[in-house]
């Protein structure tokens, strides 16, 4: 309980929901998608992203932290540190952020066998810091850009599986 003339007020956790159908093998895909290094081939050129881990193992693990830098907006830096908090081999891994620009970012990555291809499912959770700013920052171009992203990534995808 809030203590009374305290108000509470928690921006809303946004979800950007997404499916492909990848014309190639589950464990073409899973090896592709399980290797953090080819995060930066899916995202926009503009955005100058750059994984700063170092090193990387042949495959994501529970508790790996993976660091990168990116800019998007208006060419300032931001750096964005994203926990791999779940994997079930072949069919989910999830990664969290633990500091970045947003408040929460939960993205769910599924793959799924599908008639001699791979369905692959991305549900993500976010919410932006920030209270109502945050919610006018995302009406007038955030959902824009990360829509934009994923469109990008679906173009990519199409692109290295052919």
């Amino acid at each position: 309980m809030h203590p009374r003339g305290v108000i509470s007020r928690v921006m809303k956790v946004q979800k950007l929901y997404r499916k492909q159908l990848i014309n190639a093998t589950l464990s073409e895909v899973w090896d592709f998608f399980s290797h953090a290094d080819n995060l930066a081939r899916l995202t926009p050129a503009y955005m100058q992203m750059k994984v700063t881990s170092g090193d990387l193992p042949a495959e994501v693990y529970p508790g790996q932290i993976i660091t990168y830098t990116l800019k998007p907006l208006l060419r300032i830096s931001v750096s964005w540190m994203t926990e791999i908090t779940h994997i079930i081999p072949g069919r989910l891994f999830v990664d969290e952020q633990r500091s970045g620009p947003y408040r929460i970012w939960h993205h769910e990555h599924h793959f799924e066998e599908q008639d001699g291809k791979v369905l692959m499912t991305d549900i993500v959770h976010y919410q932006l810091p920030f209270s109502f700013l945050g919610s006018f920052a995302h009406f007038l171009f955030i959902k824009r850009q990360l829509d934009g992203i994923f469109e990008y990534r679906q173009r990519q995808i199409e692109t290295i599986f052919k």
